[in-house]
């Protein structure tokens, strides 16, 4: 592990709660080797798996930063690294460590539009990692929330299929957790929207459904939600033979989580063939 590493591992906590929401929880250190393997027979905890996803990351920060470094005209070095500090972002424990990583991605992904002015990723990774900023400059936020707004939509009229349709997907969160009018942008109606077109550009992706359902939630709109649930079910269950290998292990702890919290609020039982499908 290298001392940048170290560094980036020093300061982050257990990730939060993804698109649905941003609950930090304390890291409990078990394993802090990149690539550890559980040993046999011993079930591994999902502390032990979330500290594998941040020395994962911040694997993948020094790589990407490093790239980035020795060619800075590159616009997909530029984005990709944009991208590595949003992740990092993810599992930041304090708020001026994020803001810290976002300033980096906020500027690799500008310096890529500067090339290359129709890269839709450089659009994307700009408007999250102005994400990751507003979360930690509250009073600099309602700003940012306007210039995502702008970068979101740019991205999609480039590539709407971008990251599993991650730009509609997150412009509907933004409209549905952004102030009303006349503060600022929020919606539901345009929420509602944007967050149906993620699911409809990328079926099988449950993050899309998870996030509708919450929506539905915080909209205190239940039995919308629950008409949901049983695609939901189905669509975990296609995604588990879909999204497999140690790069989707947060995310499915994650999903899996939203999953059963959302089963309990609306007190739904999945059907004994998903449970046996699991096993």
């Amino acid at each position: 592990m290298t001392a940048n590493e170290r560094k980036i591992n020093n300061q982050w906590a257990r990730k939060g709660a993804g698109s649905g929401g941003h609950i930090r929880w304390p890291l409990l250190w078990v394993v802090l080797i990149l690539g550890l393997l559980p040993l046999s027979g011993v079930a591994e905890t999902p502390n032990a798996r979330n500290t594998r996803a941040a020395a994962m990351a911040a694997r993948d920060y020094t790589e990407a930063q490093a790239r980035w470094q020795q060619n800075r005209t590159n616009t997909d070095l530029a984005w990709k690294y944009g991208r590595a500090c949003f992740d990092a972002g993810e599992f930041a424990g304090h708020d001026s460590y994020r803001a810290h990583l976002a300033e980096q991605g906020i500027e690799a992904c500008r310096e890529a539009l500067r090339y290359n002015p129709l890269s839709a990723p450089a659009h994307y990774y700009l408007a999250l990692n102005m994400g990751q900023k507003a979360r930690s400059d509250k009073l600099g936020a309602l700003k940012l929330v306007r210039e995502m707004e702008t970068e979101l939509k740019t991205a999609i009229a480039l590539d709407p299929k971008l990251d599993y349709g991650g730009p509609d997907r997150s412009l509907g969160l933004l409209y549905r957790d952004a102030p009303g009018w006349p503060t600022s942008i929020g919606s539901k109606r345009k929420a509602r929207e944007h967050l149906t077109l993620a699911t409809q550009i990328a079926p099988d992706y449950p993050e899309n459904w998870l996030n509708l359902v919450a929506a539905c939630l915080h909209w205190q709109e239940k039995d919308k939600a629950r008409e949901l649930l049983p695609v939901v079910s189905q669509k975990l269950q296609i995604a588990r033979q879909k999204f497999t290998g140690p790069e989707w292990e947060w995310n499915w702890l994650d999903w899996e989580r939203r999953w059963e919290k959302i089963k309990a609020k609306l007190d739904y039982k999945e059907p004994l063939s998903v449970h046996a499908e699991r096993k």
